[in-house]
């Protein structure tokens, strides 16, 4: 069976280009000036598509943390309304829509409650985005599900066992499971990338990384381990104020982060072991006279 899922124009899996997601999420900081800066650099990039993050804050801030204090750009204010300054609204996604679109670059979100799966809907994204937050939300998978879309599920701060859960939900059909650790940054002993092949052992879909790490070697590593899907947070500035800045990678580090998966997915080749007419000119020079023409396979 072919492990591969198509997102838009994109077929995704074995054999097929890596799909590259430069994460926006909410590194706009509510601002859709920065938002635009942030798709630009993206697709500049060569990014595949970028993704935002989509909440009700009413329903997704628990309400013992709904008065808590916060320093903001807006001052200290209550985190529930630090959440909604952040949160772009109808006109906002409606003008991010139409400058993918102008942009020629596919856009889709993090859906965080029912209504936001709705409303993102309405856009109609080329797939919907679960959250690690959300893997264990059955009735949100459900509903994720029910809109029709392919699925893309990150797998942050979950067990085997719950993994396990939220697929048997799911559905392996039209699905990408993306494996994650829920730091940022995160250190490098716990990135786990080997979790990127204990997945493809597990599960009869593609398995994509999703990173919170600084740097770009990682997810260099993570292709060269089977992943057919990088996402990456991209930021204008890692010293910016937000959550995410700090494990987010710079428009001209994100350059960098595509050449090197594109390199890596060259570089690895077919596994099958052949004299390239590249190395023939070595041969006649190096190989002993006598010997050039043994070939005990």
């Amino acid at each position: 069976m072919a492990r591969e899922i198509r997102i838009g124009d994109c077929l995704i899996g074995d054999g097929q280009p890596v799909y590259i997601v430069a994460e926006i999420g909410v590194n706009h900081n509510g601002d859709l000036a920065i938002a635009k800066r942030l798709i630009d650099a993206a697709d500049h990039a060569g990014a595949d598509a970028v993704k935002f993050q989509k909440r009700t804050p009413e329903l997704c801030v628990p309400s013992d943390q709904r008065s808590q204090m916060r320093e903001t750009p807006w001052g200290y204010i209550p985190y529930l309304e630090y959440r909604e300054r952040v949160e772009f609204g109808q006109k906002e996604y409606a003008e991010i829509d139409r400058h993918c679109r102008e942009r020629g670059i596919p856009w889709f979100a993090s859906v965080w409650d029912e209504p936001s799966v709705d409303f993102v809907g309405a856009f109609d994204p080329p797939c919907t985005k679960v959250p690690s937050a959300s893997l264990t939300d059955t009735v949100l998978l459900r509903h994720v599900r029910a809109a029709g879309r392919p699925v893309i599920l990150s797998t942050g701060m979950s067990t085997m066992g719950q993994i396990r859960e939220a697929v048997e939900t799911l559905g392996t059909k039209d699905l990408l499971i993306a494996h994650a650790t829920s730091t940022y940054p995160c250190e490098p002993l716990e990135l786990n990338l080997r979790m990127i092949q204990t997945l493809r052992n597990a599960f009869p879909c593609p398995i994509g990384y999703s990173g919170h790490e600084v740097g770009l070697v990682a997810s260099a590593v993570a292709v060269a381990l089977g992943a057919c899907m990088v996402e990456r947070h991209i930021t204008l500035d890692r010293a910016m104020w937000g959550t995410d800045q700090a494990a987010s990678v710079e428009p001209g580090g994100f350059e960098r982060l595509v050449k090197y998966i594109r390199v890596s997915e060259q570089a690895l080749g077919d596994g099958v072991k052949q004299v390239y007419l590249s190395e023939q000119p070595s041969l006649r020079k190096l190989r002993r006279a006598g010997n050039q023409e043994s070939d005990p396979s």
